[in-house]
C-alpha cells in the first residue's frame, strides 16, 4: 500500500453486527462510520468500497488474551474467505485484543462496535507494512 492508493476500511466483524470505520493512508486518522447487521456486511462493502475509492479492508482478528485462536478466530477467518474474492482489494487482519473495551471508553462515540473497527484501524496504520498479516 502506498500513500496515494485509496482509501482504507477496518471491519470488526461479530456474529450479528460489524463496525466499520475508515482513513486516508495520508492522514492516518481512523473515523468510525457505522454498524450494519453482518449479514448485510457485503452490500454494504460493495457500496462503501466504490463510494470511498477503498483499496485495503483490515478486519480485527479475536484471539485468546494469550493470542491463542478461539472459535470466533476460525469462524472469522472464514467469513472473510467466502467474502474477499467479490471486493477486488487487498486484505489484511489486525490483532483486536481488547478493542472493545478501548471502544467503550471513548464515551463520545455511542457506537461501540464503529469505535472498535477505528481502534483496530489505529493499530493497523501503527504496525510497519512488513509486519502486517495478509488475509
Amino acid at each position: 500500500m502506498n500513500p496515494s492508493s485509496g482509501q482504507i476500511l477496518a471491519l470488526d466483524v461479530g456474529l450479528r453486527r460489524t463496525g466499520i470505520a475508515r482513513a486516508s493512508p495520508v492522514a492516518r486518522l481512523p473515523e468510525p462510520l457505522m454498524s450494519v447487521a453482518t449479514e448485510r456486511i457485503n452490500e454494504c462493502l460493495k457500496k462503501l468500497i466504490g463510494e470511498y475509492d477503498v483499496t485495503v479492508v483490515v478486519v480485527g482478528l479475536p484471539r485468546s488474551l494469550n493470542g491463542n485462536e478461539t472459535g470466533q478466530t476460525k469462524w472469522t477467518r472464514e467469513w472473510v474467505k467466502s467474502i474477499k474474492p467479490v471486493h477486488g482489494v487487498e486484505w489484511y487482519f489486525q490483532d483486536e485484543a481488547l478493542t472493545s473495551e478501548l471502544a467503550k471508553s471513548h464515551s463520545s462515540v455511542h457506537d461501540i462496535d464503529a469505535n472498535a473497527a477505528a481502534v483496530i484501524l489505529d493499530d493497523f496504520l501503527k504496525t510497519e507494512p512488513g509486519e502486517r498479516m495478509p488475509c
